[in-house]
């Protein structure tokens, strides 16, 4: 269960991206969080080659890496996404989005994580995955989770617990399915909570400025714009926060159910507006 500090939820309303995720991340004290890691993993959500806000906007990615390089000159930076489509890599998803430039301006390594050396983990006690396959970097890093504040389709709502399903390698999640990670489609709630039981985000800062309404691939963006980014070292309590945003119960979303008091709180969390 998560600690008192680790429940807290830090948001503000988004003016400027360069001026606000300063001050968000400052309150959240996540330099103090990471200072300890050498090595600093950003995973976005580039699910396909599609605009924000269905993916996580590269100038949102551009400012945190900002903060990160002043705060953290010793540690090495790292932008890691394995993306969903069969059809090309993570890095046509990394040029095509913006990411390929940025990681060159900044002197950033970029990772495909669908194809990085895996490590096999087993836990009887996780029904849907009593067994699970996954990159090997995801234990040598200060993982940061940068989901987009989205609905799903299947899901109910794809945040922070949902995005880690972009570490999830192909070569044991497709399944012979027309996406990456197609065997997540079965029991879906049950896949994420077991999946976050292997390895949840040590941070979260949610790109909240628009939001989806309905889906996390089509239909139409949130109106008006929810106008907000938020932060936190809980999984569980960003993405009840984030189903509030979606005007939500987190209390009908089954992985936030199953994940609540075991991977963070849902309920019992300190909302701190800055």
């Amino acid at each position: 269960m998560s600690s008192e500090r680790n429940r807290r939820v830090f948001s503000c309303n988004l003016d400027n991206w360069t001026e606000d995720i300063p001050t968000l991340l400052e309150k959240s004290e996540l330099g103090k969080l990471a200072a300890a890691h050498g090595r600093v993993l950003l995973k976005p959500n580039l699910v396909e080659v599609l605009a924000p806000p269905i993916t996580t906007p590269v100038a949102f990615i551009d400012a945190i890496t900002d903060y990160l390089l002043d705060f953290l000159p010793h540690s090495a930076i790292i932008i890691g996404e394995g993306c969903g489509s069969t059809s090309y890599d993570t890095h046509h998803a990394f040029h095509e989005l913006g990411y390929t430039k940025l990681a060159a301006r900044k002197n950033i390594e970029l990772i495909d994580l669908n194809v990085e050396e895996l490590n096999h983990y087993s836990n009887p006690e996780c029904r849907r995955w009593p067994e699970m396959h996954l990159p090997k970097i995801l234990e040598e890093v200060f993982l940061i989770s940068v989901p987009q504040l989205k609905a799903h389709s299947l899901s109910k709502v794809t945040l922070t617990m949902k995005n880690m399903m972009g570490c999830a390698p192909p070569s044991h999640f497709r399944g012979g399915g027309p996406w990456n990670k197609s065997t997540f489609h079965t029991e879906i709630h049950e896949a994420i909570f077991d999946l976050n039981r292997y390895r949840t985000p040590d941070f979260t800062i949610l790109e909240a400025s628009i939001g989806m309404a309905q889906a996390h691939l089509w239909g139409p963006e949130c109106d008006p714009p929810v106008g907000k980014i938020a932060a936190s070292a809980d999984p569980v309590a960003i993405d009840s926060y984030g189903t509030h945003l979606l005007q939500r119960d987190w209390r009908d979303i089954g992985h936030i159910v199953m994940a609540n008091g075991i991977l963070g709180e849902a309920e019992e969390y300190n909302l701190i507006e800055i």
